[in-house]
């Protein structure tokens, strides 16, 4: 209990009014700061870069969902998330030429590899995926729902007890009338906290744009790629096993990408799906754009902070405030400005772009074929100055909701290098990965690499990506007699054998 003093002041710091308010006049002083810093060129670099971040979740020897002992993250090699059984590994950035990709293999590699080493360590396994369905022992509606009160502030015990988590917590809560709702195809669920956001884990494949002027051709460009990218990679079809009752109706019915609307209804509390926390971004018109937003976007759980923090890059270190109400702007895909440049300029700052919508992948070789036709499909596209973007901001949006209903079977929109719009999948990836792939012999890499690098994914254009997968391992249980709860565990315990291995998605 020593911690309890230090959870509840920091909730009650962050709903005092002088707080929000100095907050605030910080976060619009340092964005003033920002707008002159990309006006003049000082964001501007040499070099396009990539990185990533990969989430995963722990496992016992069952294959149940289990906390993470603190004594793993100290040895170092993967981070901390907002779930007690959640963990990150973030590959730091490398030039994007055909070194830096084969090291961002290597590093996500060697880190996914520290985990299980780590993890084995305490009887622990990492599973690469988007979603856990194999409850704990106590059953999710316990673990999801366990919440005690400190002095009025609400603290979920399978939280992460740090400070910011349980501010944001209890932010989110207030607006939403103290429960958060899960409303899906077999579930209706209500809980006194937002860790049922834990139930989701993604990627996120990062890339530096050289050039603050034309920033907002590459992001524009990727809210358009959004659908087909996020069709070719779906992971997350089903809640865990326990939410359901024996409905076999649920097969078909449910997302092949429930993670999305876990996410946006843990967080935008009863908002419309375009005006909450969580949604698909507009376009921008200028770099600036990426700092009025952040500026405009609602405060959540404020923090003033006196001194910086020890990862921070030198630019970063001057914005904190701004940094933080950055980390709580939560879009699909979203700007980040401030990072450490790599390439020869290492002074200054950079302006990336953070592709937020992609499920965890089953595979490391999975994960860096996504990454990889990401940043390729981005430059690309650009570089050949593709028509991409004359498709309508609201097409791209339908798609990529689309896209989370009914995966590899969506209603694909796109505007081929011709001008022509198209929702034919045959032609949308046929230009997908023919721009990936002049993307990424733009930056250095040859035929050879490239096509080993895109394979993974590349070969799941029929329609065979994981959530497909899990819902026909599903549906074959069921028909051979096994309870829709049953089949669901049946399923993901096939998965959690396969998945972390060499064998790419593909050959399974």
């Amino acid at each position: 209990m020593g911690e309890t003093p230090t959870l509840v002041a920091a909730v009650e710091r962050s709903t005092d009014s002088d707080v929000r308010a100095e907050f605030d006049r910080r976060v619009r002083e340092q964005a003033d700061r920002i707008r002159d810093d990309i006006r003049s060129g000082r964001l501007d670099t040499d070099e396009f870069a990539v990185g990533m971040e990969l989430e995963a979740y722990a496992v016992d020897d069952a294959g149940r969902l289990a906390p993470i002992p603190e004594r793993v993250f100290e040895r170092g090699g993967c981070a901390k998330e907002l779930g007690v059984h959640n963990l990150e590994v973030n590959s730091a950035a490398t030039v994007f030429d055909a070194a830096g990709v084969a090291e961002q293999a290597d590093r996500i590699g060697a880190s996914v590899d520290a985990a299980v080493d780590a993890l084995d360590d305490e009887g622990l396994a990492p599973v690469l995926d988007a979603m856990w369905t194999i409850p704990p022992a106590a059953g999710t509606d316990a673990y999801l729902g366990a919440v005690e009160e400190r002095d009025g502030v609400t603290v979920a015990a399978n939280m992460r007890h740090h400070p910011r988590y349980v501010a944001l917590d209890n932010e989110i809560l207030a607006r939403s009338g103290g429960e958060i709702s899960l409303d899906v195809p077999g579930v209706r669920l209500g809980y006194p906290t937002i860790l049922a956001e834990s139930l989701a884990t993604s990627i996120q494949p990062h890339l530096q744009i050289p050039s603050a002027e034309r920033f907002p051709a590459y992001f524009n460009a990727a809210l358009r790629t959004t659908g087909p990218v996020l069709a070719l990679s779906s992971n997350s079809p089903f809640l865990p096993a326990d939410c359901y009752d024996d409905d076999p109706d649920v097969i078909p019915a449910t997302p092949h990408e429930l993670r999305i609307h876990v996410f946006e209804k843990s967080i935008n509390a009863g908002a419309p799906r375009d005006e909450g926390k969580v949604r698909f971004p507009s376009d921008l018109a200028a770099a600036t754009d990426v700092v009025d937003r952040v500026v405009a976007d609602e405060t959540y759980a404020p923090v003033l902070v006196d001194d910086a923090a020890d990862d921070a890059s030198p630019y970063r270190a001057t914005l904190p405030e701004y940094d933080h109400k950055r980390g709580v702007h939560w879009r699909w895909v979203r700007g980040v400005i401030g990072g450490q440049p790599v390439g020869t300029e290492t002074d200054g700052a950079s302006l990336r772009i953070e592709y937020r919508p992609l499920p965890t992948q089953p595979t490391v070789r999975d994960t860096v074929s996504l990454q990889v036709l990401v940043v390729g499909l981005l430059r690309g596209l650009v570089d050949a100055d593709h028509p991409v973007t004359d498709l309508p901001w609201t097409a791209a949006r339908d798609c990529f909701y689309d896209a989370v209903d009914r995966g590899p079977d969506a209603d694909l929109a796109w505007v081929t290098a011709d001008g022509d719009r198209t929702n034919d999948p045959e032609l949308v990836y046929d230009e997908v990965f023919a721009f990936a792939r002049r993307g990424l012999r733009d930056a250095g890499l040859d035929d050879d690499a490239i096509d080993v690098h895109l394979g993974p994914i590349e070969r799941r254009r029929d329609g065979t990506v994981p959530s497909a997968w899990k819902k026909a391992r599903v549906r074959e249980a069921v028909d051979d007699g096994a309870t829709l709860p049953a089949a669901i565990e049946a399923m993901q315990r096939d998965y959690i054998e396969r998945a972390g291995g060499e064998t790419v998605f593909a050959d399974w």
